[in-house]
């Protein structure tokens, strides 16, 4: 043992005495270095967030200025009268993004918890592999295979069929051209899954096998161990990653835009065109002519990045009130 804690400490020595020497400084000074630029570089990306802000609000101010609450509370959006408000953009965004995240999240959190505890570790780590690589697939695909394929489905089969069978919801009546907010729905809930799945799967991770084991020797189904002591435990981090699929949604831009209809209008039907916040800025920015008409897509950009902000905000009140009550 004496031995040991001599050459730890030799080894010790001999690192701190390099340091210094790479320096020229003495270890006090090296540490107060290396917090003071922490300090820096934590405070730069703070200033970044309130200066991308302060341009947004300056920039949109002339249509804030003129609509007043008008801008958040009409349905109007016509740039040829300078005619201009974000609730039709709020509600596609809205919308698409809520059905997608609906639809994803069971998906996500069923197939982490198969790919960890039901496959093999060799096939659970090819199948993980494959759901991870949807990731990184160019959301211009995604609108490709909307376009050509999805939209088309939907037209033809899915729609009729919702109408048949669901048709006296106002959710499911109206015609259906294969293009709206269900397209861009199912194609948004494509995009987040692997996402939240892979998120699930390391959260699950971290759960100590001595306690799956546990709930089994004490008569608990495979069904029951993973819901006691996977799911439950993990409710933190499974609320962590939808979030994070649930911005992806949010700012989704190009495969949005090639599957919704560009249409910024308000109804019930969700085999109707729509417009979300990012698509239009896309859509409309490179043909904007006026300064109204720029500061309006300026104000929508500042509206989703609020928006973005107060869902963060509310997981993580949901995350801290859960870990307060558990504890």
């Amino acid at each position: 043992m004496k031995n040991e804690s001599t050459l730890k400490n030799t080894i010790s020595g001999s690192l701190s005495q390099r340091e210094a020497s790479l320096f020229n400084w003495a270890p006090q000074k090296q540490d107060q270095f290396v917090f003071a630029s922490m300090r820096v570089l934590s405070t730069f990306v703070i200033l970044i967030l309130v200066a991308l802000m302060v341009m947004l609000i300056k920039t949109a101010w002339p249509v804030l200025a003129d609509q007043g609450v008008k801008f958040f509370t009409q349905s109007i959006w016509n740039p040829v009268d300078e005619e201009f408000s974000a609730l039709p953009l709020i509600y596609g965004t809205m919308i698409t993004t809520f059905i997608a995240v609906i639809i994803a999240a069971p998906i996500s959190i069923m197939v982490a918890l198969f790919v960890n505890e039901v496959l093999p570790p060799k096939l659970a780590n090819l199948v993980g592999l494959f759901v991870e690589m949807i990731a990184a697939v160019p959301s211009i695909v995604f609108g490709l295979w909307g376009i050509f394929y999805l939209g088309p489905f939907i037209k033809n089969t899915l729609a009729p069929f919702l109408k048949e069978t669901l048709g006296f919801l106002p959710l499911f009546q109206g015609p259906s051209f294969g293009i709206g907010v269900l397209t861009a729905s199912l194609i948004l809930s494509v995009m987040i899954t692997p996402t939240i799945t892979s998120i699930c799967r390391e959260v699950f991770k971290t759960v100590p096998a001595m306690r799956k084991e546990g709930a089994l020797g004490l008569g608990a189904t495979k069904f029951e161990m993973m819901l006691l002591t996977i799911v439950r435990p993990s409710f933190s981090g499974i609320v962590g990653a939808i979030v994070l699929g649930m911005g992806r949604a949010l700012g989704e831009t190009m495969a949005v835009a090639m599957v919704i209809g560009n249409q910024p209008q308000i109804k019930a039907s969700l085999f109707a065109p729509a417009a979300t916040m990012a698509s239009i800025i896309a859509n409309e920015y490179a043909e904007a002519d006026s300064e109204m008409h720029i500061a309006a897509l300026c104000g929508v950009g500042l509206v989703l990045f609020v928006l973005t902000l107060i869902v963060n905000l509310i997981a993580r009140s949901i995350v801290w009130n859960y870990n307060r009550s558990s504890k």
